[in-house]
């Protein structure tokens, strides 16, 4: 890895753990144009990935200079992919933040988990498995086309445009009185998304997105269920 000062603008990424959760980012990445150092202790999958990633190696990233010999002091963004061993997903994730690694994600399994990873540092948590389960128990219960929670509270949702709303401007509905949430974006059969104004008129076969908290979206899409 080369010795230079790191820099918060590269698009150089280090990914501890190359599971099926590390891998498909890296990957991704990689396909975007970053420059990615995937490491895994397991050497089938560091070999896996090998041709796939800018570089790859095999190390133990709970080993504080292990880490430091492949550089990751040197990185502006991590991220900790471990899931199956939370000891290791724990260590690995205090060690980048002693580092001074300024943008670290790491993976979680669990709410007690995360918790603990944000204890010790962790800039941003996922939860992919409880998230993944989460909206598409939206998807299935209700009238969403896709759901998206941004944070605890606060979320995103695709629907079809309700008969209601037809015909008049928003600012005429008085969507965002009635239910506390807003029309962000719609989407008109054949055409791509484009921003929602107060003057934007829907019509039958609309996609629209819309914007609130979490209780507020949940119940402006299933008012509007059969």
């Amino acid at each position: 890895m080369p010795n230079h000062e790191r820099r918060d603008d590269e698009k150089r990424i280090l990914v501890i753990g190359l599971g099926r959760f590390g891998s498909s980012l890296a990957l991704e990445l990689a396909r975007r144009g970053w420059e990615v150092l995937g490491m895994d202790s397991n050497p089938r999958l560091v070999q896996t990935y090998a041709d796939a990633l800018t570089h790859t190696v095999i190390a133990d990233s709970t080993d504080e200079e292990a880490l430091r010999q492949v550089g990751a002091h040197q990185f502006a963004r991590a991220v900790v992919a471990i899931g199956t061993h939370l000891e290791e997903s724990i260590l690995t994730t205090s060690l980048l933040v002693d580092m001074g690694v300024g943008n670290i994600w790491a993976k979680a399994t669990s709410r007690r988990h995360g918790r603990i990873l944000e204890q010790v540092g962790a800039h941003h948590v996922v939860l992919p498995e409880h998230d993944m389960g989460e909206r598409v128990a939206h998807l299935v219960s209700g009238r969403m086309l896709d759901y998206v929670e941004l944070e605890e509270g606060f979320a995103l949702g695709k629907t079809k445009a309700p008969k209601e709303l037809l015909g008049r401007t928003l600012q005429e509905t008085r969507v965002r009185q009635r239910y506390g949430i807003t029309v962000v974006s719609v989407k008109r059969v054949g055409a791509s998304f484009t921003y929602a104004t107060q003057e934007t008129i829907l019509h039958k076969g609309d996609q629209i997105v819309v914007a609130g908290r979490t209780d507020d979206v949940e119940r402006f899409a299933e008012s509007q269920r059969p």
